[in-house]
């Protein structure tokens, strides 16, 4: 593959390797969640499960440390925060509607010791039939509201999540662990290796134009739909802190992470590049599809980031020389703000890939850029 100018042999492997600042919800961004019901004014806080007295780690089913810890709480403050995860939960499911939690408990709270947000998950049981769910308790930050609100705008799956002060509230999304995927369950014929190189190219497609980053295994599940010809597979985002923050244009592309090195493999050996371009097209015009249908609502965020700062003015001007490059279109070298580029991204999805887009996806060996 072509390197595009942005240094990528000076790149430690992970791509990402310093913690992000966090930026705050600004009036405008908060007009915006307001204007289309992201508020809550009740329920839990991240300070409220930040109160914790004791933490003992998780292990997983295969005795390995999960990175999580399941934290208590003092008796006289247990009540209080139950009742409040509960209500939180039908606020983030059913619009508040207290009648489908009279069944529910909390069974866990956990809290991640790894990685830069320290986010808290919540388990909950029905017991009823002993099913469960999860939410995450997140610090509010302006870049993952922008990635998750245009997740749920720009790609072919919805996601429920509010914010409440400094505190974001995201429902769990279901899907095999991008890692654990590529251990267990890699296709082995041909016909569904097609399908998922297919859905790997329309992935990493989403990510650069929407310019969200960080897409390695660890940050992404795929899900496996059993269909009439054997199985149909779908690559979703589950962490959007490094929406629109980076410098380096790599980290916009799940293809240059080693740890997908597996998936760029089959796309190299199953697809021929005029797929490539058009798998590449056909995944612009339904992004332009929804950009269409949303009634307004994709350009009235668009209005509000590319106003907001949510990235230092050097990440800014090193990107966009990396996308004047990369897509052959200057309009991004008069960008100030990360959302601008974002902003032309989706304003060019009726051009077609340029050949650079399509070749790096394809030429020379696996090896040389992927880091």
């Amino acid at each position: 593959m072509e390197n595009t100018g942005s240094n990528v042999g000076q790149l430690d492997r992970h791509l990402v390797s310093r913690k992000k600042a966090f930026y705050p919800v600004n009036k405008d961004l908060g007009g915006y969640l307001k204007r289309y019901g992201r508020l809550q004014t009740r329920g839990v806080r991240y300070q409220d499960l930040s109160r914790y007295v004791e933490g003992v780690p998780l292990y997983g089913e295969d005795g390995k440390d999960t990175l999580w810890m399941s934290v208590f709480y003092p008796p006289s403050e247990q009540r209080e925060i139950n009742d409040d995860l509960v209500v939180t939960y039908a606020d983030l499911k059913a619009h508040g509607d207290l009648s489908i939690v009279q069944h529910l408990y909390v069974d866990r709270v956990d809290l991640c010791v790894y990685g830069n947000t320290m986010p808290y998950r919540v388990r909950l049981v029905n017991a009823l039939n002993e099913n469960c769910d999860y939410y995450y308790v997140k610090k509010t930050d302006a870049n993952r509201i922008y990635g998750l609100e245009l997740e749920h705008l720009l790609s072919p799956s919805r996601i429920h999540y509010f914010v409440r002060g400094n505190t974001t509230i995201e429902e769990h999304i279901v899907g095999v662990p991008g890692d654990v995927f590529l251990a267990n369950d890699m296709p082995e014929s041909r016909f569904d290796l097609v399908r998922l190189a297919k859905q790997f190219v329309k992935f990493d497609t989403r990510c650069l134009l929407q310019l969200l980053g960080d897409m390695h295994t660890g940050n992404f599940v795929v899900n496996i739909t059993r269909d009439f010809e054997k199985h149909h597979y779908r690559f979703r985002a589950i962490d959007f802190d490094q929406q629109s923050h980076h410098r380096n244009i790599e980290v916009y592309r799940p293809q240059a992470y080693k740890a997908n090195a597996p998936l760029m493999k089959a796309v190299q050996e199953v697809l021929a590049p005029a797929v490539v371009a058009q798998y590449r097209r056909e995944e612009r015009a339904l992004m332009a599809h929804r950009v269409s249908v949303s009634d307004g609502r994709v350009h009235a965020l668009l209005e509000v980031m590319r106003r907001d700062k949510i990235a230092n003015s050097d990440h800014v001007r090193q990107l966009a020389a990396s996308l004047c490059e990369f897509h052959g279109d200057d309009r991004y070298a008069k960008c100030e703000h990360m959302g601008e580029l974002v902003y032309n991204s989706i304003m060019a999805f009726d051009k077609r890939p340029t050949e650079q887009e399509v070749r790096v996806m394809i030429d020379d060996t696996l090896e040389e850029n992927l880091m």
